[in-house]
């Protein structure tokens, strides 16, 4: 996939043949090359059109048991000191946590300037080397979880990702807090999925249905528009792809292991560190950065 870097040269490649006197005594090749330079303009325009918004960002514990759903909880305490740490704020959208305070699955917004184009390629599988504080042997254990990162779409942006009411099973349920504890007896938590896709959203920290609606509504079209953007098609293509959507484990992006050494790698940049300990306190800027200038 084309990165903003390489559409850039392109663009500078035919702004300079444009100002070639003899590019103009060829209509037709003029005309491919004026076509080609709009389409590249547009395309640079849609790489970075939601950067500058807020972010959802959403950890789902992997295979792993125990380990996964605890992976999960360390992931989302790393995330929230990076939010802190940039001056940014967070609010729980929707979260699953076990009996042992780890977590099975948790939504919730990053509101602050460039929050989703600082995160952004957190996106993906994040893997997990240690002893396992669960088992009573103290093997070495593997888990995953998986980090979405979506953009938080404004009133403005919706006509982006036009969804049909008739596509959209919505079901209500009781919202429950950490531990499954129930903490509220009306159902206020909000489940949707999208027919045609089977992409499917919660949203249960809200006060009112409707709030939680309308919450579980804007996840919805990002996730769709992040579809479009993985597959390289257009909104309405991906809306159209009837298929069940499900999590597929596939090679992890990051590594962060804890024996029989310690370090931490990003497998698409090469970027790694020793200082295990102070990334999962919320320092990324070095993976953050790396995979910016890729």
């Amino acid at each position: 996939m084309e990165n903003s870097n390489d559409i850039q040269n392109r663009i500078n490649e035919l702004e300079s043949l444009m100002q070639d006197p003899d590019f103009w005594q060829d209509k037709s090749k003029a005309q491919d090359v004026l076509r080609e330079f709009a389409s590249l303009k547009e395309k640079k325009e849609g790489i970075g059109k939601y950067d500058k918004d807020n972010a959802i960002m959403t950890i789902i514990s992997g295979a792993g048991g125990d380990d996964a759903e605890d992976f999960a909880r360390m992931l989302y305490d790393m995330y929230s000191k990076y939010v802190v740490s940039k001056g940014y704020q967070w609010k729980v959208i929707h979260q699953h946590w076990n009996e042992h305070n780890g977590i099975r699955n948790i939504s919730f917004e990053i509101g602050g300037k460039g929050a989703y184009g600082n995160l952004k390629n957190e996106t993906g599988v994040h893997r997990l080397v240690r002893i396992s504080p669960f088992n009573a042997k103290k093997l070495r254990h593997t888990s995953f979880s998986l980090v979405e990162v979506l953009p938080k779409f404004s009133k403005l942006e919706e006509k982006d990702v036009m969804l049909k009411p008739e596509d959209l099973k919505i079901e209500f349920a009781r919202s429950g807090g950490p531990g499954g504890q129930n903490v509220n007896k009306r159902e206020t938590a909000v489940r949707i999925m999208h027919i045609p896709t089977g992409i499917a959203v919660h949203a249960s920290e809200e006060r009112s249905q409707e709030q939680n609606r309308e919450q579980a509504i804007s996840i919805l079209r990002a996730k769709i528009f992040k579809k479009a953007q993985a597959e390289k098609k257009s909104v309405e293509e991906s809306m159209k792809f009837t298929k069940n959507t499900e999590i597929e484990w596939g090679s992890q992006i990051r590594s962060y292991v804890l024996h029989p050494y310690k370090m931490v790698k990003d497998h698409r940049t090469e970027a790694e560190t020793s200082n295990i300990d102070a990334v999962l306190e919320g320092d990324l800027d070095l993976f953050i950065e790396a995979e910016k200038n890729l």
